[in-house]
């Protein structure tokens, strides 16, 4: 039944206004003293100045004006952007608790539905990133088991170079699946072979994956979720990926859950089983098998795509520095000769380590960092951050920080040495992160990226395919790789 009188639709007017009125004047009242920034246009926010393909360029650029703590629109949702080795360390560290939680994205929501490790929120999260890492040390995180289990791994990758005699090949997969097969084997006890069909559609999966979440159509898709859902892209695409990973791996654990013994626990996966018989009255509610799903997919994606783009932003960097390459093969036949790399290796190569460090910071995989959400109402440099809070510590602004680092923009491998040739640690070091939702591999990474380098320059002189130009500049995506590019492994002899 419709009103049509017309005093009582003006009454209902100036009710819905003046609703409105108070509504808006609230949110006002929540967002003074809030960080500055540039004035957002109706509707879009501050999506028209952002570069959409590479927005921690324009973050960067706009931190030189409004400073190392400010805002920025997107559609309605106004995020707080952390620049600068000293902010972001304050934040993250000093103000761990207050800045420890995820803030809702719409594409991330889609895919984990708030379970797992990287994107769920409050006791979940705590439960499954302190089960992960205790399972991770117990599987032999940072020890001697695993890096053994990377040296054999070495070995397939050594002979998967060779195999192309030299001449110009693309290596993503391949440096994909080496590093995969590592935490494959914590998570389900074996490694694939590289040519595995299985394999190969579940590396491609999440690749994809982590290039479409960085794209435009994405941010558009988390901006105006409403109507984006609607039309085709590449938030459907990502969603249909996420459910054919997830659809494996499912599979995969009800096979383990036939085979279960509890007194041989193998996998991740079967530690995660015999917590969900264990703590029955609690399996439903953390130790449960959406978790299980979760867990197993972060830990796949994380543990391949950052460690891989590290190893191949590795490989292009030596071959455009020859002269630096040269300088770690000599410091390699030194120190190690053709014997396997040992992670007590490391503190006697001061020259290999500081170029692994400068190829993590030059690489500066993930800018803009996961986003982050003040878990509660915080006053932060003199401003008053409301508890939500959207939050980009921006990773970039760490590592290309000029107060830390004399050359930020350039590969140079003094960064990390002394007049002396000493390796020199750098506090504005923070590839991982920091604070409690700080990359729970790290120790794992650090292994990997040092005992895969080593074994491929003790082997191999990598070179430009003849003609080719060697373009350092990052490609698009949530983790930035660099351009598509062919390499030449030339044995060593």
């Amino acid at each position: 039944m419709f009103i049509t009188d017309p005093v009582t639709i003006l009454v209902l007017i100036i009710l819905c206004l003046f609703l409105v009125n108070i509504f808006h004047g609230s949110k006002e009242n929540l967002y003074q003293n809030f960080p500055p920034g540039p004035k957002p246009l109706p509707i879009i926010g501050n999506m028209h100045i952002l570069n959409l393909k590479r927005p921690y360029k324009t973050l960067l650029e706009l931190s030189k004006k409004y400073g190392s703590v400010f805002s920025v629109q997107i559609g309605t949702q106004k995020t707080v952007i952390l620049c600068g080795y000293e902010t972001v360390k304050d934040a993250l560290v000093n103000y761990a608790e207050e800045f420890s939680e995820r803030p809702h994205v719409p594409i991330f929501h889609d895919i984990s539905k708030g379970y797992g490790v990287l994107f769920s929120h409050g006791e979940n999260w705590k439960v499954m990133r302190r089960f992960t890492l205790s399972t991770l040390r117990d599987f032999g995180m940072g020890k001697k088991i695993i890096e053994n289990k990377i040296n054999e791994e070495s070995v397939f990758l050594v002979k998967k170079f060779k195999s192309f005699g030299g001449k110009p090949f693309e290596n993503s997969m391949i440096l994909n699946a080496a590093v995969a097969n590592i935490i494959v084997s914590i998570l389900l006890g074996h490694r694939f072979n590289y040519e595995d069909p299985v394999f190969l559609r579940l590396m491609s999966l999440i690749t994809e994956n982590i290039r479409l979440v960085g794209s435009p159509m994405v941010m558009l898709y988390n901006t105006f979720t409403s109507i984006m859902s609607w039309l085709p892209g590449s938030h459907k695409t990502v969603s249909q990926n996420a459910k054919e990973t997830q659809k494996f791996i499912k599979e995969t654990f009800t096979k383990s859950k036939e085979e279960l013994d509890i007194n041989d626990q193998r996998t991740l996966i079967d530690s995660f089983l015999i917590k969900q018989q264990e703590e029955k009255q609690e399996s439903t509610k953390y130790f449960c098998d959406e978790n299980l799903t979760m867990v197993v997919s972060n830990l796949f994606a994380a543990g391949m795509d950052t460690t891989s783009t590290t190893l191949r932003w590795a490989l292009l960097l030596m071959m455009k520095y020859p002269e630096i390459q040269k300088n770690v093969q000599k410091e390699i036949e030194k120190v190690i000769g053709a014997a396997e790399p040992q992670t007590e290796h490391r503190k006697v190569m001061p020259y290999t380590d500081a170029v692994i460090h400068e190829i993590q910071r030059f690489a500066n995989i993930i800018p803009t960092n996961l986003p982050h959400a003040t878990a509660q109402d915080v006053t932060f440099k003199g401003y008053f951050l409301p508890k939500g809070t959207y939050v980009i510590p921006l990773l970039t602004s760490v590592l290309r920080d000029e107060a830390h680092f004399e050359k930020p923009d350039e590969f140079y491998p003094q960064h990390f040495l002394d007049s002396n040739g000493c390796f020199v640690k750098k506090e504005a070091f923070l590839p991982f992160s920091a604070g409690k939702r700080s990359c729970a591999g790290e120790n794992l990474a650090k292994m990997e990226l040092f005992i895969f380098f080593i074994r491929l320059l003790q082997n191999f002189t990598f070179q430009a395919p003849p003609g080719a130009e060697l373009d350092i500049n990052p490609s698009v995506g949530f983790i930035t790789p660099p351009m598509r590019h062919s390499i030449c492994a030339v044995p060593r002899t």
